[in-house]
């Protein structure tokens, strides 16, 4: 279900704006702040933060769980 803006994960639903995400690290730009988050689904996010608001630049697929050695 996307929020106001229409924005939404392509893998889980989940509307960009929306809580819950998990904020990775922050780092400073010159124009603001770059986030990497991680959504609920387990989509990497990097999120871009300046006067025009928040976008969503880039995102991966949902993590998926990796098996271990002895499992193969």
């Amino acid at each position: 279900m996307p929020g106001p803006t229409g924005a939404a994960c392509p893998h889980c639903g989940w509307p960009d704006a929306a809580e819950p995400f998990r904020v990775l690290s922050r780092h400073a730009t010159a124009g603001g702040l770059t986030l990497w988050t991680r959504c609920g689904c387990g989509s990497l996010q990097v999120r871009s933060v300046d006067d025009r608001g928040v976008r969503i630049v880039s995102r991966s697929r949902p993590a998926t769980a990796q098996s271990s050695p002895a499992s193969r």
